[in-house]
Protein backbone atom coordinates (compact mmCIF):
# COMPACT_ATOMS: atom_id res chain seq x y z
CA UNK A 1 0.00 0.00 0.00
CA UNK A 2 2.77 2.44 0.94
CA UNK A 3 6.48 2.24 0.13
CA UNK A 4 8.89 4.68 1.77
CA UNK A 5 12.23 4.61 -0.03
CA UNK A 6 15.47 6.27 1.11
CA UNK A 7 13.86 9.30 2.76
CA UNK A 8 16.29 11.91 4.07
CA UNK A 9 15.18 15.14 5.72
CA UNK A 10 17.29 18.01 7.06
CA UNK A 11 16.12 21.18 8.85
CA UNK A 12 18.74 23.86 9.57
CA UNK A 13 21.56 21.30 9.42
CA UNK A 14 19.62 19.06 11.82
CA UNK A 15 19.27 15.61 10.27
CA UNK A 16 15.76 14.32 10.95
CA UNK A 17 15.70 11.27 8.65
CA UNK A 18 18.84 9.63 7.32
CA UNK A 19 17.99 7.38 4.36
CA UNK A 20 15.08 5.49 5.91
CA UNK A 21 12.97 2.89 4.08
CA UNK A 22 10.01 0.69 4.99
CA UNK A 23 6.78 -0.73 3.55
CA UNK A 24 3.21 -0.65 4.86
CA UNK A 25 0.99 -3.53 3.79
CA UNK A 26 -2.59 -3.29 2.59
CA UNK A 27 -5.20 -3.58 5.37
CA UNK A 28 -2.79 -3.60 8.29
CA UNK A 29 -2.49 -1.31 11.30
CA UNK A 30 1.02 0.11 11.18
CA UNK A 31 2.66 2.22 13.85
CA UNK A 32 5.27 4.97 13.67
CA UNK A 33 7.02 5.23 17.04
CA UNK A 34 9.85 7.36 18.33
CA UNK A 35 10.91 9.81 20.97
CA UNK A 36 10.33 13.54 20.87
CA UNK A 37 12.09 15.05 17.84
CA UNK A 38 12.60 11.68 16.12
CA UNK A 39 10.81 12.85 12.97
CA UNK A 40 7.66 10.75 13.16
CA UNK A 41 5.28 13.71 12.69
CA UNK A 42 7.39 15.07 9.85
CA UNK A 43 7.23 11.66 8.18
CA UNK A 44 3.45 11.59 8.53
CA UNK A 45 3.16 15.08 7.03
CA UNK A 46 5.32 13.99 4.10
CA UNK A 47 3.04 11.02 3.48
CA UNK A 48 -0.07 13.22 3.38
CA UNK A 49 1.55 15.92 1.23
CA UNK A 50 1.73 18.60 3.92
CA UNK A 51 5.53 18.55 4.00
CA UNK A 52 7.85 18.36 0.94
CA UNK A 53 9.95 15.26 0.44
CA UNK A 54 13.53 16.53 0.29
CA UNK A 55 15.25 13.34 -0.79
CA UNK A 56 13.88 9.90 -1.56
CA UNK A 57 10.43 8.75 -2.62
CA UNK A 58 7.10 7.75 -1.10
CA UNK A 59 4.81 5.59 -3.23
CA UNK A 60 1.14 5.32 -2.30
CA UNK A 61 -1.28 3.31 -4.45
CA UNK A 62 1.72 2.63 -6.75
CA UNK A 63 2.13 6.36 -7.39
CA UNK A 64 5.22 8.39 -6.52
CA UNK A 65 3.55 11.22 -4.62
CA UNK A 66 6.57 13.45 -5.15
CA UNK A 67 5.87 13.51 -8.90
CA UNK A 68 2.12 14.18 -8.85
CA UNK A 69 0.70 17.27 -10.49
CA UNK A 70 -1.96 19.40 -8.78
CA UNK A 71 -4.97 17.44 -10.07
CA UNK A 72 -3.35 14.10 -9.25
CA UNK A 73 -2.60 15.33 -5.72
CA UNK A 74 -6.25 16.34 -5.33
CA UNK A 75 -7.42 12.91 -6.46
CA UNK A 76 -5.09 10.87 -4.27
CA UNK A 77 -5.83 12.97 -1.18
CA UNK A 78 -9.47 11.87 -1.45
CA UNK A 79 -8.37 8.27 -0.95
CA UNK A 80 -6.99 8.86 2.53
CA UNK A 81 -8.06 10.74 5.61
CA UNK A 82 -6.34 12.11 8.70
CA UNK A 83 -7.33 12.30 12.35
CA UNK A 84 -5.11 14.95 13.91
CA UNK A 85 -4.05 14.73 17.55
CA UNK A 86 -6.59 17.15 18.99
CA UNK A 87 -9.39 16.43 16.53
CA UNK A 88 -9.24 19.81 14.77
CA UNK A 89 -13.01 20.25 14.90
CA UNK A 90 -14.48 23.56 13.74
CA UNK A 91 -15.53 25.25 16.98
CA UNK A 92 -18.26 27.31 15.26
CA UNK A 93 -20.02 24.24 13.78
CA UNK A 94 -22.09 21.61 15.53
CA UNK A 95 -21.23 17.92 15.22
CA UNK A 96 -23.35 17.12 12.16
CA UNK A 97 -21.95 20.08 10.22
CA UNK A 98 -18.38 19.23 11.23
CA UNK A 99 -18.84 15.74 9.81
CA UNK A 100 -20.67 17.01 6.71
CA UNK A 101 -18.12 19.62 5.67
CA UNK A 102 -16.06 17.30 3.45
CA UNK A 103 -19.15 16.00 1.66
CA UNK A 104 -20.27 19.56 0.98
CA UNK A 105 -16.84 20.48 -0.35
CA UNK A 106 -16.09 17.41 -2.46
CA UNK A 107 -19.48 16.15 -3.66
CA UNK A 108 -22.65 17.53 -5.24
CA UNK A 109 -24.95 15.42 -3.07
CA UNK A 110 -28.20 16.98 -1.82
CA UNK A 111 -28.23 18.26 1.76
CA UNK A 112 -30.59 15.58 3.09
CA UNK A 113 -28.38 12.78 1.74
CA UNK A 114 -25.26 14.45 3.15
CA UNK A 115 -26.88 14.49 6.59
CA UNK A 116 -27.98 10.85 6.20
CA UNK A 117 -24.38 9.84 5.52
CA UNK A 118 -23.14 11.95 8.44
CA UNK A 119 -25.64 10.32 10.82
CA UNK A 120 -24.46 6.89 9.63
CA UNK A 121 -20.86 7.80 10.47
CA UNK A 122 -21.91 9.11 13.89
CA UNK A 123 -23.43 5.71 14.70
CA UNK A 124 -20.46 3.91 13.16
CA UNK A 125 -18.05 5.47 15.67
CA UNK A 126 -20.29 4.55 18.60
CA UNK A 127 -21.99 7.89 19.31
CA UNK A 128 -25.68 8.56 19.88
CA UNK A 129 -27.34 10.49 17.06
CA UNK A 130 -28.39 13.07 19.67
CA UNK A 131 -24.74 14.14 19.59
CA UNK A 132 -25.35 15.67 16.15
CA UNK A 133 -26.68 18.96 17.50
CA UNK A 134 -23.95 19.51 20.09
CA UNK A 135 -21.10 21.98 19.69
CA UNK A 136 -17.47 20.85 20.14
CA UNK A 137 -17.28 22.74 23.43
CA UNK A 138 -20.02 20.47 24.79
CA UNK A 139 -18.14 17.25 24.03
CA UNK A 140 -15.80 15.24 26.23
CA UNK A 141 -12.30 14.48 24.98
CA UNK A 142 -13.28 10.99 23.91
CA UNK A 143 -16.37 12.25 22.08
CA UNK A 144 -14.31 14.85 20.21
CA UNK A 145 -11.97 12.08 18.99
CA UNK A 146 -14.93 10.03 17.78
CA UNK A 147 -16.54 12.98 15.99
CA UNK A 148 -13.21 13.72 14.30
CA UNK A 149 -12.96 10.06 13.35
CA UNK A 150 -16.49 10.13 11.88
CA UNK A 151 -15.47 13.14 9.78
CA UNK A 152 -12.31 11.32 8.66
CA UNK A 153 -14.41 8.37 7.47
CA UNK A 154 -17.12 10.34 5.69
CA UNK A 155 -15.53 10.04 2.21
CA UNK A 156 -14.86 6.29 2.68
CA UNK A 157 -11.04 6.48 2.54
CA UNK A 158 -8.79 3.51 1.82
CA UNK A 159 -6.10 4.73 4.24
CA UNK A 160 -6.61 6.30 7.65
CA UNK A 161 -3.76 8.28 9.25
CA UNK A 162 -4.02 8.77 13.03
CA UNK A 163 -1.78 11.20 14.92
CA UNK A 164 -1.63 10.25 18.63
CA UNK A 165 -5.33 9.25 18.62
CA UNK A 166 -5.48 8.27 22.31
CA UNK A 167 -3.44 11.22 23.61
CA UNK A 168 -5.24 12.97 26.46
CA UNK A 169 -7.76 10.17 27.02
CA UNK A 170 -8.16 8.20 30.22
CA UNK A 171 -7.12 4.51 30.06
CA UNK A 172 -10.68 3.24 29.64
CA UNK A 173 -11.45 5.66 26.79
CA UNK A 174 -8.10 4.86 25.17
CA UNK A 175 -8.82 1.13 25.14
CA UNK A 176 -12.33 1.72 23.79
CA UNK A 177 -10.89 3.85 20.98
CA UNK A 178 -8.32 1.15 20.12
CA UNK A 179 -11.12 -1.42 19.97
CA UNK A 180 -13.11 0.88 17.69
CA UNK A 181 -10.16 1.23 15.31
CA UNK A 182 -9.73 -2.55 15.18
CA UNK A 183 -13.42 -3.03 14.39
CA UNK A 184 -13.52 -0.29 11.75
CA UNK A 185 -10.38 -1.63 10.09
CA UNK A 186 -12.08 -4.99 9.56
CA UNK A 187 -15.49 -3.51 8.71
CA UNK A 188 -14.19 -1.01 6.14
CA UNK A 189 -11.06 -2.86 4.90
CA UNK A 190 -8.89 0.06 5.98
CA UNK A 191 -5.15 0.43 6.06
CA UNK A 192 -4.35 2.37 9.25
CA UNK A 193 -1.15 4.27 10.04
CA UNK A 194 -0.80 5.43 13.64
CA UNK A 195 1.70 7.70 15.36
CA UNK A 196 1.50 6.68 18.99
CA UNK A 197 3.35 6.49 22.29
CA UNK A 198 0.56 4.52 23.99
CA UNK A 199 2.07 1.23 25.16
CA UNK A 200 -1.30 -0.56 25.23
CA UNK A 201 -1.96 0.51 21.63
CA UNK A 202 1.47 -0.78 20.63
CA UNK A 203 0.82 -4.15 22.28
CA UNK A 204 -2.80 -4.78 21.34
CA UNK A 205 -3.57 -2.82 18.17
CA UNK A 206 -0.55 -2.58 15.87
CA UNK A 207 0.23 -5.36 13.41
CA UNK A 208 3.73 -3.97 12.83
CA UNK A 209 5.62 -0.78 13.58
CA UNK A 210 8.87 1.08 13.15
CA UNK A 211 10.84 2.81 15.88
CA UNK A 212 12.67 5.96 14.77
CA UNK A 213 15.81 6.76 16.74
CA UNK A 214 18.83 8.96 15.96
CA UNK A 215 17.66 9.65 12.38
CA UNK A 216 17.43 5.94 11.55
CA UNK A 217 14.98 3.08 11.91
CA UNK A 218 15.96 1.29 15.10
CA UNK A 219 13.45 -1.52 14.56
CA UNK A 220 10.68 -2.64 12.22
CA UNK A 221 8.38 -5.58 12.79
CA UNK A 222 5.75 -6.83 15.24
CA UNK A 223 5.59 -6.40 19.00
CA UNK A 224 6.44 -10.06 19.50
CA UNK A 225 9.47 -9.73 17.23
CA UNK A 226 10.58 -6.61 19.08
CA UNK A 227 10.58 -8.42 22.40
CA UNK A 228 12.98 -11.02 20.98
CA UNK A 229 15.60 -8.46 19.90
CA UNK A 230 17.45 -8.35 23.23
CA UNK A 231 18.17 -4.67 22.58
CA UNK A 232 18.24 -2.22 25.49
CA UNK A 233 16.98 0.72 23.40
CA UNK A 234 14.04 -1.27 22.06
CA UNK A 235 13.24 -2.50 25.56
CA UNK A 236 13.12 1.12 26.78
CA UNK A 237 10.73 2.08 24.00
CA UNK A 238 8.41 -0.79 24.82
CA UNK A 239 8.53 -0.67 28.60
CA UNK A 240 9.44 2.84 29.77
CA UNK A 241 6.68 5.42 29.27
CA UNK A 242 9.14 8.28 29.89
CA UNK A 243 11.15 7.39 26.79
CA UNK A 244 8.61 9.23 24.66
CA UNK A 245 8.85 12.45 26.60
CA UNK A 246 5.18 12.33 27.52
Amino acid sequence: MIKVNNISTVFNKNIVHDNISFDINDKEIFGILGGSGSGKSTLLRQMILLEPIQKGHINIFDKDIKKLNFNQREDICKKWSVLFQFGALFSSMNVIDNISVLLKEHTSLPQDLIYDIAYTKIKMVGLDTKTASLMPSQLSGGMKKRVALARALVLDPKILFLDEPTSGLDPSSSRAFDELILNLKDLLDLSVIIITHDLDTIKSTLDRFIILDENKILFKGSYEEALKQNNLKIDKFLKNKDIFGK
